[in-house]
């Protein structure tokens, strides 16, 4: 069943108690600024990613010798992996500073190894090293923007067409139970916009509704231990991996 945005923005007003239900009527102008509200509240979740639950599998082709690429409409990055035929290969993510501030050998081309992402004006900036070599498959798994609507725009029906020759699902609709949420955070906009105070108890639902969706898909703080005591295990590339081996090792 069709949820339209103006139905959302409606029912906002009246959470708000701004508009007293069965006594007023939503105005033309209160449907345009909860519009515009709206808009604001879906753009701000850009930034706010942890209030995204929607996760997307993406593929796209790295282009050889490229270390740099721009994707549109990504607000984060979970995880990337490329493909060498049927083979799957895990690359690690590092920081910001590690990865801009390391010391590096810039025109090696070979097996990208690590990666980081950083948010930028319309999407984020994906960037990898080694340079490729070849034209790998790139598999992310990202969150998408979420995107403006107008009033006639059904929310459990929002599509966004995106440049990745593979995707999960290009549906960006959203599940009954994230547009509840949205009705209660943007009441609360509504109330900030005018000056007054939110019901308290609205307040605590809101709250509620947050830590849930915080935990739906909660961040992977799991650890990879390594130790330079043990010889078994494999070390990071140094100068030997990079001029002789081009990033490959023997078994």
């Amino acid at each position: 069943m069709a949820y339209t945005a103006q139905q959302l923005i409606t029912r906002s007003w009246y959470l708000s108690g701004i508009v007293a239900r069965n006594l007023q009527s939503v105005t033309g102008d209160q449907i345009t600024d909860g519009l515009a509200l709206l808009n604001a509240l879906l753009d701000f979740k850009q930034v706010e990613t942890d209030l995204i639950p929607y996760w997307t599998y993406i593929e796209l082709d790295l282009v050889p010798g490229q270390e740099f690429y721009f994707l549109p409409y990504i607000a984060a990055v979970e995880s990337a992996t490329f493909n060498i035929d049927t083979v799957r290969y895990p690359m690690d993510s590092v920081t910001r500073r590690n990865y801009y501030g390391s010391a590096r050998v810039d025109n090696i081309s070979s097996l990208p190894y690590s990666w980081n992402f950083n948010r930028g004006t319309g999407g984020g900036n994906f960037a990898l090293y080694f340079k490729p070599e070849a034209a790998y498959p790139l598999k992310l798994m990202a969150k998408f923007f979420l995107v403006d609507v107008a009033l006639n725009t059904d929310l459990t029906n929002v599509s966004l067409t995106v440049p990745y020759t593979f995707l999960t699902s290009t549906n960006q609709g959203y599940d009954t139970s994230y547009i509840e949420y949205l009705r209660y955070a943007l009441a609360q906009m509504m109330c900030s916009e005018y000056g007054i105070l939110f019901n308290p108890e609205s307040e605590k639902i809101l709250k509620k509704y947050e830590r849930q969706l915080m935990f739906v898909e909660p961040p992977d703080l799991s650890m990879k231990k390594s130790t330079i005591l043990n010889s078994d295990s494999q070390p990071g590339f140094n100068y030997g991996d990079v001029n002789l081996g081009h990033g490959w090792r023997p078994s």
